[in-house]
């Protein structure tokens, strides 16, 4: 979503869902899909980049994981938030910026009420980040922040990505949807290299739909590849997901 400082609540796109039978999808006033939910698994991650934006365990213990924090920027249909609280048993929070996109989370995907370890914030991410609660806070930091038009990343420059960088622990990864054209994924990239470091940043291919997945690292670190495979595989024995399938996909940029 856009920030709050260009967009006032007014002023932002009407949320809408629709479904095909089983899939329930979340559209910000377009038929842009912005989310999605399978209606007899809520709790599962359906969408295939969304799937990919969980690249950060191949890089941790999973026995590790319920005690690490995660943020979400961007709140889409929940996805994320729900599977790291809910599956991960992680201590999870979300900034969003329309509050309409939060009360269609609750009521139509499945989103638990905030509690102890769940919360979402109803802020402009780019804003909100600054913060100096969230300095050195997560574990996982999963960015995707589109607004209705879904043509670039809202926030996407050298010092947002910067900003997140510094929210991360020095074990943390950022994974981040890049969609758009060509020019506007380049341009992402070298925004993510400035912030990170080169060394740092690791990439999906596209999917079908034309959502590139990249990862950055607070701190580089580059695993052999039986250590990813073993990773892969515990991670897809533990979540379910596809996770041995994306070391053929998943890749470090330099």
């Amino acid at each position: 979503m856009k920030a709050a400082s260009r967009k006032t609540a007014s002023a932002l796109p009407e949320v809408t869902i629709s479904e095909d039978g089983e899939v329930r999808f979340l559209h910000l006033g377009t038929e842009w899909i912005q989310g999605s939910m399978l209606l007899e698994a809520p709790f599962e991650i359906e969408l295939d980049y969304v799937q990919r934006m969980m690249a950060w365990l191949l890089f941790v213990e999973p026995d590790s994981v319920p005690s690490r924090r995660a943020l979400q920027l961007g709140l889409g249909s929940a996805a994320l938030t729900k599977f790291c609280f809910k599956k991960l048993r992680m201590d999870t929070t979300a900034i969003e910026i329309n509050p309409q996109v939060l009360a269609v989370c609750r009521q139509w995907f499945k989103l638990p009420a905030d509690g102890p370890r769940l919360r979402v914030l109803l802020a402009d991410a780019g804003e909100e980040i600054r913060r100096a609660v969230h300095v050195a806070a997560y574990d996982a930091l999963q960015v995707d922040l589109y607004d209705h038009e879904a043509a670039a990343p809202v926030l996407d420059s050298p010092d947002f990505y910067a900003d997140c960088r510094a929210a991360l622990t020095d074990d943390g990864c950022l994974t981040v949807n890049l969609f758009g054209r060509d020019a506007s994924y380049e341009r992402s990239l070298q925004s993510l290299c400035a912030a990170f470091g080169a060394d740092a940043v690791w990439a999906f291919k596209p999917t079908r739909e034309g959502n590139t997945v990249v990862l950055a690292q607070r701190t580089p670190l580059r695993p052999t590849r039986m250590e990813l495979l073993a990773r892969a595989e515990a991670v897809q024995t533990r979540w379910g997901l596809p996770a041995v399938k994306w070391l053929k996909l998943f890749k470090p940029v330099s």
